[in-house]
């Protein structure tokens, strides 16, 4: 029973999910969304082009990458990937979010703005995406049309200005730091098994910030350590094993990374949260959000701009958030001061009123 993983090596999130299926040692063919693939396949299916799309041997198309491995968690969930004790489950979803909904404004600012270092890289790669059937010579020119209109358009999506480089660059180097100090004395984020918070991180340290030329040269050289855990990730150690840190323990090399979460990301979910829950008052009869309700200001390093309120990120938020609301009131009570030290008890206090669900590939408002 072999998985199909339509996907490409120079896609953001397929990077996850192929980690994921990896180390789960599930049966799969890693299948190159070509031009026609999006076109027999995955827009017939999902409804627009998008990747990964995982076909089960049932048939069943699964898209988005949390729902695919929670789906096949399900199905597969010796190890979990999930830590059970409260603390670290709580950071790892939290990492998720990060990764996912934050860290792809570094990813795209390094794919798109060193064009010199990167361009004929990237577009090689994108012409081999679409067109894998073109002699080599002739990818780089296949891939302009969809490299350009790809770049172009979420740099607007995210707010990534020119204002915004050197901010960007410097919280995304510091990161690559912190990471790597965490990573010279850990295989993973606690411990000797990958959690969701690591196949969150891999989607965009691996395809963008690892494998295009500038940021993986910036990456290799300022962080090896993190450069090494990115290389573990393609090929984890058979047969699986490993442990999470015993007793609930987050190790004190993370903390820099929650409190730079806390900091950039926090104030924009939760002013997610209160656009939501506005634009869902204001449309009553709207059982989908649209992708893109307006916009807000963002700051990273001081610096300020506009970027466009994204509900999926919130969709995202509510795993931690869900997670920090079943905890018990002694639960609490031992996790709480930490959140405080960190910054980021306000931001897990929310209770937004809109709740987001996953519906035929879609977000839907639940209970409409």
């Amino acid at each position: 029973m072999t998985y199909r993983h339509y996907s490409s090596p120079v896609s953001l999130y397929s990077g996850k999910t192929r980690a994921y299926l990896r180390f789960k040692g599930i049966p799969f063919e890693d299948v190159i969304a070509s031009l026609g693939v999006y076109r027999k396949i995955i827009v017939p299916e999902v409804g627009r082009p998008v990747i990964p799309v995982l076909q089960t041997p049932e048939g069943e198309i699964l898209q988005d990458t949390t729902v695919i491995i929670d789906a096949l968690e399900e199905r597969f969930p010796a190890p979990s990937i999930y830590p059970e004790s409260p603390w670290q489950k709580l950071v790892a979803l939290l990492l998720e979010v990060y990764a996912d909904e934050w860290l792809v404004m570094p990813a795209m600012h390094y794919r798109w703005h060193f064009r010199r270092a990167n361009l004929l890289f990237i577009l090689g790669e994108f012409g081999k995406t679409g067109m894998p059937w073109l002699p080599g010579f002739l990818a780089p020119l296949a891939g302009m049309p969809a490299a350009f209109a790809f770049g172009t358009k979420y740099q607007a999506y995210f707010g990534i200005t020119k204002k915004m480089h050197r901010p960007i660059e410097r919280s995304c180097e510091a990161l690559f730091l912190e990471l790597d100090r965490h990573f010279t004395k850990h295989d993973y984020l606690f411990g000797d098994r990958p959690s969701i918070g690591d196949f969150g991180l891999i989607a965009p340290l691996y395809a963008h910030l690892y494998r295009d030329p500038h940021p993986g040269r910036i990456m290799r050289r300022i962080a090896p350590q993190l450069a090494r855990w990115v290389e573990r990730m393609q090929h984890p150690p058979r047969p699986k094993s490993g442990d999470f840190l015993a007793d609930d323990a987050v190790p004190e090399t993370l903390e820099p990374v929650l409190k730079r979460m806390f900091e950039e990301q926090f104030p924009v979910l939760i002013d997610t949260a209160r656009r939501l829950d506005a634009w869902a008052e204001a449309h009553p009869d709207r059982k989908r959000p649209s992708r893109v309700i307006g916009s807000h200001r963002y700051a990273i390093d001081g610096v300020s701009e506009e970027r466009m309120v994204t509900p999926f990120s919130l969709w995202m938020f509510q795993r931690p958030l869900d997670h920090y609301r079943s905890l018990s009131a002694e639960e609490r009570a031992a996790i709480d001061p930490k959140l405080e030290a960190l910054g980021g008890l306000e931001g897990l206090s929310i209770e937004p009123k809109t709740r987001l669900t996953w519906a035929d590939h879609r977000l839907a408002i639940e209970g409409r």
